[in-house]
C-alpha cells in the first residue's frame, strides 16, 4: 500500500472571496518551493500542480526536467486542466475555456511535454575529456510538433531527466479525465467518499489501459482522504468538531461555491437539503460528487459546506489508528485504491499522528513499507520507467 501527500496547490489568486477570508496569501510558486524542499529531504517524492490551460509545454517540460535532476529523480507533475474560472483574468485570455476544450488542449500538451523529455537518448552526453567529444548527435531527437494548440520544434534545453519522464499525476474523475489518465498517467488523484464509488472508478480507469498497451499495475489510483486521528474514538470526534466550530458558515459556503466552479449558492436555504446541481464548464464532476455525498449521508447545504471546508468532496475518516487502518485496508483489499492521497486537516500535529500512530499499525499488518525501494519516485511508487529510459 502506498501513500502520497498532495501538499502543493495554488488556489485562484484572483478570487476576491478567497482574499477576503484567508488570513495569509503566501502561496508560493510550487516548483520554486519544491526545489527548496529538495535540499532538506532525501526520499520523499516532490509533486507540483501545473495547469495546462495557463502554461506552455516547453516551459513545463524544462521545469520538471530541471527539478528531476535537482532531486535525483524525485519529481512529479500533477497535470490538471485548470478548474478555477477566475484564473482566466490573470492570464490574458478573458474567458475560461470550456471543460472539453481544456481536456483537448491537455491531451496535446502532455504529448508535447513527453516528446520534449525524449529529446535525448540515455548516454547522449558523452562528456569525454580524452576524446574531446561532449555530445553524440545520433542520440538527439528534434520534436518538430505542429498541432491544433501548439507548435514546438525542440529539442529541450535540459538533458534527459533521471526518471526518463518525471512521474505524471492526473487529478480528475470526469470522462475526459479518465481517458487521459488511462493513456498517460502514472498516478491518479481522485475524490470518492464511498467504497462502491471508488471500486467502480478503479475498475473503469484500469479497464481502459489495455487499449493503450499498458498494464493495470502501471497506474496507481489514490483517492484523497482526510483523517482525524485520536487515541480514542471520542478524542478523534472532538478534534473534528473543534475544527468545524472554528469555521464560520459564510466562509464554508464561499469555499463550497468555489469548489463547485463558482456556483451561486446565495439563493438556497442553508438548513434545507443540498440542491440538485449539474457539472459546469469549470467543474464537471465535482458538483455531482457533492450531490451524491449529500444524498448518501442526508446532509443539508450547511452540513455539506462544513464537510467541504474540512475535507472537500473527499473521504473523511474519524477514529482510532486501528479503525482508520481497518478502513484503509478494506479499500486496498477490495480494489478501491492502490494507496491514498493524504489531505491533512489544518490542525497542528495531524500528519505526525498519522506517521506515529497509523503507519506502525499498517506496518504491523504487512501493508506498508518499512524501507524505501529505491532513490527515485518511480521506484517507490512501483510504476515503470519509460522504455527508452532503460
Amino acid at each position: 500500500m502506498l501513500f502520497v501527500a498532495d501538499v502543493i496547490g495554488v488556489p485562484g489568486s484572483g478570487d476576491p472571496e478567497y482574499l477576503r477570508h484567508t488570513p495569509t496569501i503566501d502561496k508560493f510558486e510550487p516548483f520554486t518551493l519544491l526545489a527548496a524542499l529538495s535540499s532538506v529531504t532525501r526520499n520523499i517524492g516532490l509533486v507540483a500542480t501545473s495547469a495546462t490551460a495557463y502554461n506552455e509545454p516547453y516551459f513545463v517540460a524544462r521545469t520538471l526536467a530541471s527539478l528531476d535532476h535537482l532531486t535525483g529523480g524525485r519529481a512529479g507533475w500533477n497535470l490538471v486542466t485548470g478548474g478555477n474560472a477566475e484564473d482566466a483574468s490573470n492570464f490574458s485570455v478573458g474567458t475560461h475555456a470550456a471543460h472539453g476544450d481544456r481536456y483537448e488542449r491537455a491531451e496535446e500538451f502532455v504529448d508535447v511535454v513527453r516528446g520534449l523529455w525524449g529529446s535525448y537518448e540515455p548516454g547522449a552526453f558523452l562528456r569525454d575529456k580524452a576524446s574531446g567529444h561532449y555530445f553524440d548527435p545520433s542520440k538527439l531527437h528534434v520534436l518538430n510538433h505542429k498541432g491544433k494548440y501548439f507548435s514546438v520544434k525542440g529539442p529541450l534545453g535540459a538533458s534527459r531527466p533521471p526518471q526518463g519522464h518525471p512521474v505524471i499525476v492526473q487529478a480528475g474523475t470526469s470522462e475526459p479525465a479518465r481517458k487521459l489518465s488511462a493513456r498517460v498517467a502514472d498516478v491518479v488523484f481522485t475524490a470518492q467518499s464511498a467504497i462502491e464509488d471508488a471500486k467502480a472508478f478503479y475498475a473503469d480507469v484500469k479497464g481502459r489501459m489495455q487499449q493503450h498497451g499498458r498494464h493495470p499495475d502501471d497506474l496507481k489510483i489514490m483517492p484523497g482522504v482526510a483523517m482525524y486521528i485520536g487515541r480514542s474514538q471520542q478524542e478523534a470526534e472532538e478534534k473534528f468538531e473543534e475544527l468545524n466550530a472554528l469555521i464560520p458558515a459564510h466562509v464554508a459556503l464561499g469555499r463550497l461555491s468555489r469548489m463547485l466552479g463558482g456556483v451561486d449558492l446565495s439563493g438556497y436555504a442553508l438548513d434545507e437539503p443540498m440542491p440538485e446541481l449539474q457539472g459546469n464548464s469549470a467543474r464537471m464532476s465535482t458538483p455531482l460528487n457533492y450531490v451524491r455525498l449529500a444524498r448518501r449521508d442526508n446532509l443539508t447545504l450547511r452540513q455539506v459546506a462544513m464537510r467541504s471546508a474540512v475535507a472537500k468532496d473527499h473521504w473523511a475518516l474519524i477514529g482510532t489508528p486501528q479503525r482508520i487502518a481497518d478502513h484503509l485496508e478494506e479499500w486496498f483489499s477490495q480494489k478501491a485504491a492502490d494507496g491514498f492521497n493524504l489531505l491533512p486537516p489544518h490542525v497542528p500535529g495531524t500528519l505526525n499522528d498519522f506517521v506515529d500512530l497509523v503507519v506502525p499499525e499498517l506496518q504491523r499488518r504487512g501493508l506498508y513499507r518499512t524501507e524505501y525501494e529505491g532513490a527515485m519516485l518511480r521506484q517507490n511508487l512501483g510504476v515503470p520507467f519509460p522504455i527508452r529510459h532503460l
